[in-house]
């Protein structure tokens, strides 16, 4: 009973988010469009004519953003585990990320172009146990930022999602050996109750 009141609560909230709500008026396939978009506003991350590398892109609402934003000119790679339904200007491979052969297959796919930016909303399916659940998120963060440290141009830059608990600071610090600068964004899009933050990696270190 209490998981059914609990899911039913949820549901209100998220039919009556005016994220949601915004997304569906302006055909974004989810509200976390507005997370990218804020950050986006604020660091100038996509530019017309980069290669940019989505991680966990599924169901595609940031590759929309950054086809938007690069305007025709420039590559949008995306990669989930998930399937996603197709999206103009996105090339898209299926996979799992910790995967070697799929992480090989991905890697032909960027070819020897040098990224512009890699963005990383990849979150793992939640276990409802805390420390398990942080974890697998730090794992994947780190795959993602060792894939951003061999494929990032020298003004590339690197964006992730992590959780605040157990392992951020590790992480934190180990982005710091790759990167010059390491940011904190929160954006408002970002609910208050959730412990998700974003990490943006600046200058990296060649």
């Amino acid at each position: 009973m209490k998981k059914h009141k609990t899911s039913k609560a949820w549901i209100h909230e998220h039919l009556n988010d005016s994220y949601v709500q915004r997304a569906q008026a302006e055909g974004y396939r989810a509200r976390a469009a507005y997370k990218l978009i804020e950050i986006d506003e604020r660091d100038k991350l996509l530019r017309p004519g980069m290669l940019v590398v989505d991680l966990g892109s599924a169901p595609g609402s940031w590759c929309q953003v950054a086809v938007k934003r690069l305007a025709g000119r420039g590559r949008v790679l995306a990669l989930d585990i998930l399937p996603m339904v197709p999206l103009a200007g996105v090339e898209f491979l299926q996979g799992d990320f910790s995967d070697d052969g799929v992480l090989a297959a991905f890697d032909r796919c960027v070819g020897k172009t040098p990224v512009g930016l890699v963005m990383s909303d990849m979150a793992p399916n939640m276990s409802g146990v805390a420390l398990t659940d942080r974890a697998r998120g730090v794992q994947l963060a780190e795959l993602a930022l060792d894939f951003a440290a061999t494929k990032l141009a020298v003004d590339g830059r690197f964006l992730v999602k992590v959780f605040q608990g157990s392992g951020f600071d590790g992480f934190r610090a180990a982005m710091g050996k790759v990167f010059r600068k390491v940011e904190v964004r929160k954006p408002k899009a970002s609910r208050d109750r959730s412990s998700e933050v974003y990490l943006l990696g600046n200058n990296i270190i060649k």
